[in-house]
């Protein structure tokens, strides 16, 4: 008991040194956020297996397009699960133990789709997606973890910095599509399950960099902050405004991100299978996929400035513009065309990223941290149930319609974030 005891006392003791110190809260700041960079370049790549060939490998197994748009969905659905837990184990024990633990996860998900493709197993295949959605939640709530320590001007670049990282590794597993296939070939595993082969090791890496080095945990450090100040009265009035801005804040944030979501996942997961019809090879996949993934994420430095320096707003107006534009290329570019596919596909990505960068930073502005975590995780709840209905209906829409049809209900989607953005303004005023 006394050791115990003394351990306490040693942990009090350290955060508190953090507490007293503005000094040691930017160190820990920086700190975190390399971690974190190291972390998303190892997730990035994990996260690109799934939305690269998951259409390819049920189409495959399935021998049906109807259903192409399942592991989609279904890594989604996991996603949505884990973000819960992630969000719950987050605000309980801090991010290390519940960033960790998803990408852990992650890593044992993507070995199961492995197994399920030598197999030729469905229902092990359906499983090991639904776990391996654990580690595309998880690369997204680490983008939480930067802004813990951050002040509120520097919040928006702080989750850009967090899904740039995302680009090194995003880009880079589409466009080794090819290789893992060859990989995987050479050790009598069915070449569509090459991509999780890396997407194991990747995730499982990500989850040991934050396991061992995230010390101290910044949401643990940014709580006891939080604490101290509201003992002292430091930040009691703040505490009661963004209390009172909660609601709202939170509506217009998750409501920005679940469009955002439903449009670029139901377009990007049809994609592979719309040019697979149109006699374009794997390499032409990983290209156009992996444009795509490069513009969801690259970008996000510049988004992160402008989100912070003019607003949550003009970038969500910009995140409906974009995604319209991409809908209406994307319905109108001739299949054979490569260059418009990527453009298409890349207006998609930005779009994307303007939005999710402007509604999280909405989300964290709207919350204090005695619920923040939590919250978050719930927000990823709803984002991911939301791709994970875009995921499912588009590989029906398609199979019953066309992928131009898809497209321009993507883009008439997209155009809803400007009444909800203007409903948020006219409340406020």
């Amino acid at each position: 008991m006394p050791d115990s005891l003394a351990k306490i006392k040693h942990r009090d003791d350290s955060i508190q040194s953090y507490i007293d110190s503005p000094q040691k809260q930017r160190q820990l700041y920086q700190k975190t956020l390399f971690i974190v960079v190291m972390s998303q370049i190892f997730g990035g790549a994990g996260l690109a297996a799934g939305i690269t060939v998951g259409a390819l490998l049920a189409q495959e197994m399935l021998g049906t397009d109807s259903y192409a748009g399942v592991p989609t969905a279904l890594f989604t659905l996991g996603s949505a699960a884990a973000a819960l837990l992630v969000g719950r184990l987050s605000q309980r024990f801090g991010r290390r133990a519940g960033l960790s633990a998803g990408f852990l996860a992650g890593g044992i998900g993507a070995i199961g789709v492995v197994f399920a493709a030598i197999a030729d197993n469905l229902p092990l295949l359906f499983v090991s997606l639904l776990i391996y959605g654990a580690g595309t939640a998880t690369n997204l709530q680490a983008r939480y973890a930067g802004t813990d320590l951050a002040q509120s001007t520097q919040r928006a670049r702080a989750i850009s910095i967090a899904m740039v990282s995302t680009t090194f590794g995003a880009v880079a597993g589409p466009n080794l599509v090819g290789v893992m296939g060859r990989f995987a070939t050479s050790i009598d595993v069915p070449v569509l399950a090459g991509p999780f082969i890396l997407a194991a090791a990747a995730y499982i890496l990500a989850g040991l960099v934050l396991l061992i080095f995230l010390r101290p945990d910044p949401f643990v450090v940014a709580k006891a902050i939080a604490e101290a100040q509201k003992a002292e009265g430091v930040t009691s009035d703040t505490n009661i405004k963004i209390q009172a801005a909660d609601n709202r804040g939170i509506i217009v944030g998750a409501t920005v991100m679940i469009l955002t979501q439903i449009v670029m996942v139901a377009i990007m997961t049809m994609t592979p299978v719309h040019m697979k019809h149109h006699g374009h090879g794997m390499s032409d996949v990983g290209l156009v996929i992996g444009i795509h993934v490069a513009a969801m994420f690259l970008p996000s430095l510049v988004t992160g400035f402008l989100v912070d320096r003019f607003g949550r707003t003009v970038m969500s107006y910009a995140s409906g513009v974009t995604l319209l534009a991409a809908g209406i290329l994307a319905a109108l570019v001739p299949a054979d065309s490569m260059f418009l596919l990527i453009i298409a596909l890349a207006l998609l990505g930005l779009g994307w990223n303007f939005g999710l960068i402007s509604g999280t930073a909405q989300i964290i502005d709207a919350t204090p941290p005695a619920i923040r975590a939590k919250t978050q995780g719930t927000m990823d709840v709803l984002v991911a149930l939301a791709g994970a209905s875009g995921g499912a209906l588009s590989g029906m829409v398609v199979a019953n319609s066309s992928f131009t049809i898809l497209s321009i209900g993507g883009s008439i989607l997209s155009l809803l974030l400007i009444p909800v953005v203007i409903w948020s303004r006219k409340a406020q005023k």
